[in-house]
């Protein structure tokens, strides 16, 4: 892999940012499914091991009130982690400011520390989304090196990955570069039948990715929240669910050079709202109600 990984880092003694994806599912404060944190131990157990000073950072969830930064916190994340490590993880409830500072000067080699939600910065005019080039910056100016090991994240231009990297000597870390690999290899030379599955929530986050694999696959399947755009570009009712309007034309343009390599869902299951304790129903796609989602 011709990237540059986290061994190939000078980090005995350094500050070193991580962005990690904690973005892990929640309910009534409890984390229900601890396998993204489990997936970054690697990198940060290496960090540990080589004395670096770790700083962690994470988004979680869709800031978009200040309601939302109280079922959004990062804290019990950092109390996960610290049972995986078998040893404390200071948490910090702060994305910028003094505290945040003070706490991570005072960070000894082999400590790590996590601080709060980066979306929090969403709610002042989405600096966090939009990559706001004095917040990378900033972010950038708390540590010495910087290792993004978020896959799942990496296709955003936004501050806590774009924006610090733009600022600091960076790194892969060990999830991103097994992610890479298995990518690279199956896509460059894959074994057939070669099939590709798709989810999320916007058409226009993976057009490319879409139009790439569709020269390559021989089926490309099309699940989660875009899969309604590419039903409402077929005529078909979507009710209340995801759906991209500005796109729907692309979604013809891409089902047209497709022709049957492309795969949509051939049921979904409905609610009246989106919720753990709706009551839900099974439903082919050619007959999704007009108040369900």
């Amino acid at each position: 892999m011709a990237k540059k990984i986290v061994t190939d880092l000078q980090v005995e003694g350094k500050k070193v940012l991580v962005r990690v994806d904690f973005n892990v599912p929640l309910k009534d404060g409890v984390i229900t499914d601890d396998n993204r944190i489990v997936q970054a131990l690697p990198t940060i157990k290496y960090l540990i091991d080589h004395n670096a000073k770790v700083i962690l950072f994470s988004h979680l969830g869709k800031v978009k009130s200040e309601e939302d930064k109280a079922k959004l916190s990062l804290r019990p994340v950092a109390e996960r982690l610290s049972e995986l490590l078998e040893k404390p993880v200071t948490f910090v409830p702060e994305t910028r400011g003094e505290k945040l500072e003070a706490a991570i000067n005072a960070l000894k080699e082999g400590d790590v520390l996590l601080f709060e939600n980066t979306r929090f910065e969403d709610l002042d005019g989405k600096k966090e989304s939009k990559n706001d080039p004095e917040l990378g910056k900033y972010w950038a100016s708390l540590g010495d090196l910087f290792v993004n090991d978020a896959f799942g994240t990496a296709h955003r231009a936004h501050a806590s990955n774009v924006g610090i990297a733009s600022n600091l000597e960076s790194a892969a870390g060990f999830l991103m570069e097994k992610e890479i690999k298995f990518i690279g290899g199956a896509v460059d030379n894959p074994e057939r039948p070669f099939v590709a599955i798709l989810g999320g929530a916007k058409v226009s986050d993976k057009i490319g990715v879409i139009n790439s694999l569709l020269d390559k696959a021989d089926k490309v399947l099309i699940g989660g929240g875009m899969a309604y755009t590419f039903f409402k570009a077929m005529g078909r009712e979507v009710g209340l669910s995801l759906l991209e309007l500005d796109r729907v034309e692309l979604a013809k343009e891409i089902m047209e050079k497709a022709g049957d390599k492309l795969v949509l869902p051939i049921d979904n299951v409905v609610a009246k709202e989106f919720s753990n304790d709706a009551v839900a129903t099974i439903v082919d796609s050619d007959a999704i109600p007009a108040d369900q989602e």
